[in-house]
């Protein structure tokens, strides 16, 4: 499996445009990422697909 992007990594979700940080690799190209949420204004934590992110700039 290769990884593309390494933890603590800046990525950003190609579905909403949100950046966020990778926190680890949980399965075949399954990441867990977090960010903030500004409406809530707390840090969320998801499960995403890596075909879904790209790097950030």
């Amino acid at each position: 499996m290769k990884r593309l992007f390494k933890k603590g990594e800046r990525v950003r979700s190609k579905r909403d445009g949100k950046v966020m940080e990778v926190l680890k690799y949980i399965k075949n190209k399954v990441v867990e990422v977090r960010w903030f949420d500004l409406t809530s204004k707390e840090v969320r934590t998801n499960k995403m697909k890596e075909q879904n992110l790209s790097k950030a700039a």
